[in-house]
């Protein structure tokens, strides 16, 4: 049978490794991307300067197509009342570490809505794809990036969300999960998730929508990508799988954590950004776990006290409070090559489709 997503990108295997902004690299996307999937970056928390530099960067280490993400979310609602609150919450912390607590929170990452510098740096460079997290850009900014010939992709967590993606045009959608890593991409349904399952939401997507459908969350071998692709997914995205690969800017602290990491050891936080995400249970997310969600501000100001927090830690030398994003799957992520990794999960799949009659 032919593959949707492997025909129109001639794609060797329909796998996605996930953009993951700060972690995945040009060389990890590149590296992917020439194993035959495709590789992904994300400008979601770059200036357009950088991340035309990036998707350059990229560029000039594959001429196999590849995927920029970026960030749909909605301005943040800032409260000054709940923003030094915040701070207040964490100020004793932030002394324990040798350090002072910010005297203000920022919105350190611009959404790509009506940001029409960051649409001309894709309009300008033309990747093959462009994927979107955390909902949608303005028809026009969809039309522009579809008439410059790029591919594109969106996040679903529910039917509602993919119906809305169907209607607005998009190519293919991503089936998020709730066992995956980093954060949710809930935009229509964020105060109703139902945290449904990659294996409850994919057909309910297929019930809502004909568009092909791309399966995120507790993917992790080729076994997973079988089952999926039996199920009648297009292909597969996988973020967790390849956050111990070489080529990945994943700190020490992260691959030690990620590499020791036993099932059950993520959970869901908003503390650490303001959002949703899935994380290791890491000194931050314990610290927080009884954190009220509306004593949170909004994203990604909450994450600016995150970040500054984490650098405060790292300076004096204590672990586990940066941002480690991971999956439910985070046991079995392991130390590969990006393209050794691709290798061993195309001869697994392989392995698990014997005789039956896979999709690619």
């Amino acid at each position: 049978m032919t593959n949707p997503l492997c025909d129109v990108l001639n794609l060797k295997y329909p796998i996605i490794q996930a953009p993951m902004a700060g972690v995945s690299t040009p060389e990890l996307a590149a590296a992917v991307s020439n194993s035959g999937a495709l590789g992904s970056i994300s400008v979601g928390s770059a200036t357009t300067q950088q991340a035309r530099e990036m998707i350059a960067h990229t560029q000039a280490l594959t001429t196999a197509p590849f995927n920029v993400n970026v960030f749909c979310h909605p301005p943040a609602r800032r409260n000054p009342t709940k923003e030094q609150a915040w701070i207040n919450q964490f100020s004793e912390m932030f002394h324990s570490f040798g350090n002072s607590a910010p005297t203000g929170l920022a919105e350190i990452y611009a959404t790509f809505c009506h940001n029409t510098a960051m649409l001309q740096v894709l309009l300008d460079t033309r990747p093959a794809v462009v994927s979107f997290h955390f909902g949608l850009p303005e028809p026009e900014a969809i039309q522009a990036l579809k008439a410059a010939g790029c591919l594109t992709l969106a996040s679903a967590t529910s039917p509602n969300e993919a119906q809305y993606i169907a209607a607005a045009g998009v190519d293919f959608i991503i089936a998020q999960g709730f066992e995956a890593g980093g954060h949710r991409g809930t935009f229509l349904d964020v105060a109703t998730d139902t945290q449904l399952s990659t294996a409850e939401l994919l057909p309910l997507l297929q019930e809502a929508t004909s568009l092909p459908i791309i399966c995120a969350g507790g993917i992790m071998n080729g076994a997973d990508i079988a089952r999926v692709m039996k199920q009648g997914a297009t292909g597969v995205q996988m973020g967790t799988a390849f956050i111990l690969c070489p080529e990945s800017a994943a700190n020490a602290d992260w691959r030690e954590a990620l590499s020791k990491a036993n099932p059950g050891d993520t959970c869901m936080t908003s503390a650490i950004s303001g959002r949703p995400a899935r994380s290791l249970n890491n000194a931050f997310c314990q610290a927080t776990r009884t954190v009220l969600p509306e004593d949170i501000p909004d994203y990604p100001v909450a994450y600016s006290l995150g970040k500054a927090l984490a650098a405060a830690a790292l300076s004096a030398g204590i672990k586990g409070f940066s941002a480690q994003w991971a999956g439910t799957g985070a046991p079995y992520a392991r130390q590969e090559s990006a393209a050794r990794l691709v290798e061993i999960l195309a001869r697994e799949w392989q392995r698990a489709t014997a005789g039956i009659e896979p999709h690619l």
